[in-house]
């Protein structure tokens, strides 16, 4: 039998992290350190290698269901080889040091198991975003596999040179930067996203790193009774220091 399709064989690699193409992840397992993938995302697998739910408590699962953030991860773990995927997502592999990392968790593919996230506040003064109030802030030395509908643009931030992004089209940040959300909208707009624009919440970030940005937007709801309660200090949304402060752990 003769095909084209034989010419995508496995990528040759000693790499723990290994992309086969744009949208397929190959995750090396020698028995030690465990993986945590998305649920659902193992497409293929070699060898001795064991899947099973990744363990969350009564208090993580109570986090989630109140901000929305949080991770519903499966553990690899054994010796062999993993193949994982989304949806045909472009996977973009990345190593978390000091600095740290803030993600949206929907974006996230795998992560080694050595690594600690916990749910922090968006610093924002409606509470609302594309991205979400919350999001995932991960910490430690390892791997992090994130995924982007299309090829995305890292966007470097210097002190001199600050950075506003559509909130709906932001994927990650450095965790050492300095982030505020913002609506472009004047009273009379406040049920249009910017009015006649289109646009609508963007965040703003200060400091020193990079804001990694995808060619996609889900758009959030618009004249949304939550997001206009908000706007006017009432809801769960409406106070800015109301979400500042809270930081949950895994």
């Amino acid at each position: 039998m003769q095909s084209p399709l034989f010419g995508h064989t496995e990528v040759q690699s000693q790499d723990r992290y290994a992309l086969q193409n744009p949208q397929l992840l190959r995750v090396l397992l020698g028995g030690q350190d465990d993986v945590l993938a998305r649920k659902g995302a193992m497409v293929a697998y070699q060898g001795l290698v064991e899947f099973d739910g990744e363990y969350r408590s009564a208090g993580q699962r109570r986090r989630q269901a109140r901000t929305g953030e949080g991770l519903d991860l499966m553990r690899c773990s054994g010796q062999g080889t993993v193949y994982l995927a989304n949806l045909a997502q472009y996977i973009h592999i990345m190593d978390v040091e000091s600095e740290g990392l803030t993600v949206d968790s929907s974006y996230v593919l795998a992560l080694d198991s050595s690594l600690h996230w916990e749910v922090i506040a968006v610093d924002s003064q409606f509470g609302i975003s594309g991205s979400g109030a919350y999001n995932l802030n991960i910490t430690g030395r390892g791997k992090v596999a994130l995924m982007t509908s299309g090829r995305p643009l890292a966007l470097q931030i210097t002190p001199e040179r600050y950075v506003s992004a559509d909130s709906d089209a932001v994927v990650a940040w450095s965790s050492s930067l300095r982030v505020q959300m913002q609506a472009q909208t004047s009273s009379q707009s406040v049920f249009r996203r910017r009015g006649s624009t289109g646009e609508g919440w963007e965040l703003n970030f200060m400091g020193q790193g990079f804001a990694l940005v995808q060619p996609s937007e889900l758009l959030p709801p618009q004249n949304a009774a939550a997001g206009l309660g908000a706007q006017y200090g009432m809801g769960q949304h409406g106070a800015r220091g109301q979400n500042q402060g809270n930081i949950w752990s895994n």
